[in-house]
């Protein structure tokens, strides 16, 4: 597809992503002043409509194997992190959840005060020591709330074949609550790569471990097996996608 298209739809893409970004964040605003609940299911729903609207305007779709490994209760996810698009589907996916994010993020305009809204763990990336602490320990509350707690160990977007460290914290958090540990792997990279602003057509494929048992496990080796499990997997995407290029090609 040629980048002039792509950069069109991408435009289009953003336009609608930001209006509705600002509605949203007003609405949500006003209706939580009166109910905190009903302002977190306005900006999960609004989460979900980006995910649609990717689709739309940037033909975006995506594959999910795997959901019948998802806990009926409380769980730690750790998922592999490629672009933004996955914030927004794992808030409906996983709901009710809270994310694991940097406080910078919450400063920005509308965009941050929907995320106030979704109630997330907000850590300071610069100070490792403290940002473990509030994720143990909020990360503890909303787990006894019933809450999934999404995190991204590698801490931000890896590129498409590239593997960041594993942060130990969240399974560091499953190991001291004894929730199981969900791991979710996925390529959203390929059509949404960090760097750019234009979005490639195409199906993400979300794929979802079975959960692993904390319990008795130090969290290295929980860590350790979550990552290998996450990172395979995304390998495996890899070659799948090489091997069937040629073939899409040709279509």
């Amino acid at each position: 597809m040629k980048t002039g298209w792509l950069f069109l739809r991408s435009l289009v893409f953003y336009v609608g992503y930001s209006l509705s970004m600002i509605v949203q964040s007003v609405l949500a605003s006003v209706v939580g002043v009166f109910s905190r609940d009903m302002a977190y299911r306005i900006c999960v729903a609004w989460c979900g409509f980006g995910v649609w609207w990717a689709r739309i305007a940037c033909g975006i779709r995506y594959e999910v194997t795997g959901a019948e490994n998802i806990p009926d209760g409380a769980c730690v996810v750790l998922s592999k992190h490629e672009s933004a698009w996955e914030t927004l589907f794992l808030q409906s996916l996983l709901f009710p959840s809270t994310t694991v994010l940097k406080r910078e993020l919450l400063s920005i305009p509308f965009f941050g005060w929907a995320l106030r809204l979704l109630n997330p763990i907000a850590i300071n990336r610069g100070e490792p020591a403290q940002a473990l602490k509030a994720v143990l320990r909020q990360g503890e509350e909303r787990l006894a709330s019933g809450r999934r707690i999404i995190i991204f160990p590698e801490g931000t977007r890896a590129r498409p074949g590239e593997q960041l460290p594993y942060n130990v914290g969240g399974a560091m958090l499953a190991a001291r609550t004894g929730v199981p540990l969900l791991p979710v792997s996925l390529n959203s990279g390929d059509c949404w790569p960090r760097g750019t602003m234009l979005k490639r057509p195409g199906v993400i494929q979300v794929v979802i471990g079975a959960p692993i048992d904390s319990h008795g496990t130090p969290a290295k080796v929980l860590n350790a097996r979550a990552r290998d499990w996450i990172e395979a997997e995304r390998a495996t995407m890899s070659r799948i996608a090489t091997a069937t290029a040629p073939l899409s090609q040709n279509m």
